[in-house]
């Protein structure tokens, strides 16, 4: 019998909010609308007709700079290179901005981040 290769659809750009012990939480950053903030990249990927996926995590880790965010790449953007990034302080509606901006250029891989984002990536925890 021969093998038949498996065919994977192409993934596009993903976008994981972290609502874990400290990210979404209104004691570590009172004043922030974090329940809006999910919603709204939640309206962002269903308005992207499928170009942009939105999951939540539990906790990604590095919780020092909560509200973490991580901007995974589509499929034709880790064929070019692209890599995860990581995101911290992303709390506020600027911030967002940028992401959302961003992966709808295509993200990691695809387009550049904008610069002020750039400031803003961390690295992600060691296991």
């Amino acid at each position: 019998m021969t093998p038949v290769p498996i065919r994977y659809g192409a993934r596009p750009c993903s976008l994981v909010v972290c609502r874990g012990c400290c990210c979404g939480d209104p004691r570590k950053n009172p004043g922030m609308d974090h329940a809006g903030q999910l919603a709204r990249v939640r309206a962002a990927a269903a308005a992207s007709g499928g170009r942009l996926l939105v999951r939540t995590s539990d906790c990604l880790g590095p919780c020092a700079q909560a509200n973490v965010l991580v901007v995974q790449p589509s499929t034709e953007g880790r064929r070019r290179g692209g890599r995860a990034a990581w995101i911290g302080w992303s709390a506020d509606d600027d911030c967002l901005d940028e992401v959302l901006a961003w992966t709808e250029a295509g993200g990691p891989g695809v387009s550049p981040p904008p610069a002020t984002l750039a400031l803003q990536m961390i690295d992600p925890p060691k296991n």
